[in-house]
């Protein structure tokens, strides 16, 4: 029989995924479900509580439930990766939810948790995830994107400020990044980067960021890699380079509808194995989450983690569009 554990971040989207989980747990305590739960206590704990588990249940079935954010989900993932008994759940509970949005999972709380409990509509997939290497350090997984450049400077600022919370409570926490963007638009320094692509070299002057997709969803719903897809063994890159600041603005205003793949200035590519250089050491991030600097290798591990869905059709059929 499958256990089912639930890790709850209570600081997720400035405390209201504690509201979250209230309306999940009344419904499992109705329902008579099973269940364990733990709550994390910093950053990083959901990670390790999710290793320990899968641990201790020396190649059981394990069911371990995300509640909170994409980087909660993130810390999850990493914990669960080389276990091939857990399969991963999430109930969003975070600001931006980018993963409910590319992988099909009901932004409603209860409505979410009646899709992991229910086996006739929603199955367990294998979804592909990317795998990051540093020189010298250990592997960090992610399962909606990473970036390198300007995207992850924003993404940093985001996750220090304050304004994030105060943005969470008025229900606007999605503009966030945007504001983050505009105000890092006029001081950051952009690099040359060269990309090796399944061992293939491309350059690129003056680049603002490169992003590494799984997924088309990232920075609370802009659609940055409109054709990603998480089944296919493939990982979508977008490089915006030799571009305006002004115009870099147009860009991101229409990368909420996917369309700013049409500028002459992003290169939209694909790969299995992407090795990042840049003339300078820029800051990189693994689902919105800190990771250090380039340069790095990332490669795809297809049908790496089985993780509870919509069918993967429906999944295909939602983000197209």
């Amino acid at each position: 029989m499958k256990s089912t554990i639930f890790i709850i971040n209570p600081q997720a989207k400035n405390g209201y995924c504690k509201k979250v989980w209230k309306k999940v747990e009344r419904v499992l305590q109705n329902e008579k479900i099973s269940y364990s739960a733990s709550w994390t206590e910093y950053s990083g704990h959901a990670g390790k509580l999710a290793r320990s588990y899968a641990e201790q249940a020396s190649g059981q079935r394990l069911c371990i439930i995300a509640v909170g954010g994409d980087g909660t989900l993130h810390e999850v993932v990493n914990g669960a990766a080389m276990y091939p008994n857990v399969t991963v759940g999430f109930i969003p509970g975070g600001s931006g939810n980018d993963f409910s949005r590319g992988f099909g999972i009901p932004k409603d709380p209860v409505a979410a948790l009646f899709a992991i409990l229910k086996g006739t509509d929603h199955e367990t997939v294998r979804t592909d995830v990317g795998m990051i290497r540093h020189t010298g350090e250990n592997a960090t997984y992610f399962i909606n994107n990473m970036g390198a450049g300007f995207d992850a400077q924003i993404s940093e600022k985001v996750n220090r400020s304050k304004i994030k919370g105060l943005l969470n409570r008025l229900s606007l926490g999605k503009f966030v990044y945007v504001l983050f963007l505009i105000k890092e638009l006029f001081v950051y320094r952009c690099s040359a980067l060269e990309i090796e692509i399944d061992g293939k070299k491309q350059s690129f002057d003056s680049a603002w960021f490169v992003t590494v997709s799984n997924q088309p969803f990232y920075g609370g719903g802009m659609k940055i890699s409109p054709d990603a897809n998480p089944f296919d063994g493939i990982l979508n890159l977008t490089v915006v380079h030799n571009i305006s600041k002004v115009k870099l603005l147009f860009v991101f205003t229409s990368v909420f509808k996917g369309k700013h793949v049409a500028f002459k200035e992003v290169a939209v590519l694909q790969g299995k194995t992407i090795r990042i250089f840049s003339s300078h050491p820029i800051p990189a991030h693994a689902d919105g989450e800190p990771l250090g600097c380039t340069p790095l290798t990332v490669s795809v591990c297809g049908n790496a983690i089985p993780v509870i869905l919509k069918k993967q059709e429906e999944v295909k059929e939602m983000n197209s569009k």
